[in-house]
């Protein structure tokens, strides 16, 4: 994709006390990018995990020159954590994934045709009608998870059926313009970032994939849901405070499956 010493693609892994499941993503991470024609990082950012976590990822990156990682003194939210990782990235494209691989590696390459076909930003999407849930989470989850997103549609952007799947790529500066300019810390900082990008109209695509849930989740249902909440009303209120809002950019959603 590049020449020189460029990297092309930029993994980045957000991780909380991922003791546990940290090791076997970063080792399918490896696996799969060695076997692709580029050339890739992988940034592991440690979030204050009281675990070993940190210890684990110091370890891959002793033993992978490919593996570099960011540290946060104290626990700041998983918005904070990819910022963090986002920032120091040098890769034409950039990919955030969470640290138990809900949606598979494989489902990179949707990602990818669709940046190749001219979108700035990718998500992945679990409400697109082709996604295949392998795995599903518990009903008041999915309740749960439904209601928040018909807000987000509903205050802040309309015609996105899935924000917050961990899995989405860009185009590499974008990525860096948008979290740099990020203030969320939780993680609502997805929607945040969105926001952000279609106001500046970037090419936002929703795309059909695969997942599946993982039972140790690191998202409290009450607290993680109410602070959710809270910052998606302050920055609809932030919104309010503008008063020439750009129209925002076209969004598509990629069916296939």
């Amino acid at each position: 994709m590049l020449s020189g010493d460029s990297i092309d693609v930029s993994i980045v892994v957000p991780a909380f006390n991922e003791e546990r499941r940290l090791g076997r993503t970063v080792n399918v991470l490896i696996e799969y990018f060695r076997g692709r024609s580029l050339r890739f990082e992988v940034i592991l950012v440690d979030d204050g995990s009281r675990d070993s976590t940190l210890d684990l990822m110091r370890g891959f990156a002793a033993a992978n020159a490919a593996v570099k990682v960011v540290s946060l003194a104290s626990n700041r939210g998983k918005g904070r954590a990819t910022a963090a990782g986002v920032m120091i990235t040098r890769g034409a494209i950039v990919l955030t994934t969470d640290a138990d691989l809900s949606t598979p590696i494989d489902e990179f390459d949707k990602l990818l045709a669709q940046l190749a076909g001219g979108a700035d930003i990718a998500i992945a999407s679990r409400a697109a009608a082709a996604s295949v849930i392998a795995v599903g989470q518990p009903s008041y989850r999915v309740m749960m998870g439904r209601a928040f997103n018909r807000i987000v549609q509903l205050l802040l952007l309309p015609g996105i059926k899935d924000t917050q799947c961990g899995f989405k790529l860009y185009q590499g500066p974008i990525a860096r313009e948008l979290f740099g300019s990020s203030r969320i810390d939780g993680f609502a900082f997805d929607v945040e970032i969105l926001v952000l990008a279609v106001r500046l109209r970037y090419r936002v695509c929703e795309v059909a994939v695969r997942w599946e849930n993982s039972p140790d989740s690191r998202v409290s249902p009450v607290r993680h849901s109410l602070e959710m909440l809270r910052d998606v009303l302050r920055l609809r209120l932030s919104l309010a405070r503008i008063r020439r809002e750009p129209e925002p950019a076209l969004i598509g959603v990629d069916q296939g499956a």
